[in-house]
C-alpha cells in the first residue's frame, strides 16, 4: 500500500475527548494539521506538522525501533502492516493508519473501558 504523500486535515472525530484522555490538551490546536508521509519500500519517515510545531519518526516496517511519542516519551516499538493498514501501539494509545479513496484515515484509540476512538480524515495537497 503506497501511503507516500502530503496530506491536509478534512475531518475529525472525539478531538477534544482524545486529547483530554491522553494529557495532550496543551496541543489543541485550530490549525489544520499537515501529515507527511516519505515511503521508500517498508521504510518510512511519518511527520505531522503545524505552523510553529513538528513531529517526526522514523520506522522500517515489522523491526522493532525507537520511537518518540508526541508527549516526547521514548519508547521501543514494532510497525506492522495488515491488510493495507499500518498498526502501532503507543504508549499513550493505539494507531493505526490506511489510504481509501486517496484519503489518509488515522485512528488512535485509547485503553481501557472508556477508550476514546479519536478518527483524523486528510486529503492529499
Amino acid at each position: 500500500m503506497a501511503f507516500a504523500g502530503k496530506y491536509q486535515l478534512e475531518s475529525q472525530e472525539n478531538y477534544d475527548e482524545f486529547l483530554e484522555a491522553t494529557g495532550l490538551q496543551t496541543a489543541k490546536t485550530d490549525h489544520k494539521v499537515v501529515t507527511e508521509v516519505v515511503q521508500d519500500g517498508d521504510n518510512f519517515t511519518w511527520t505531522q506538522s503545524i505552523p510553529g510545531w513538528s513531529w517526526s519518526i522514523k520506522f522500517t516496517l515489522d523491526q522493532e525501533c525507537e520511537l518518540e511519542s508526541m508527549k516526547g516519551v521514548k519508547f521501543r516499538g514494532t510497525v506492522t502492516m495488515k491488510d493495507g493498514k499500518i498498526a502501532l501501539q503507543f504508549p499513550e494509545y493505539f494507531f493505526t493508519a490506511e489510504m481509501a479513496d486517496d484519503k489518509l484515515i488515522m485512528i488512535c484509540v485509547t485503553p481501557g473501558e472508556k477508550g476514546v476512538a479519536f478518527k483524523r480524515v486528510s486529503g492529499r495537497i
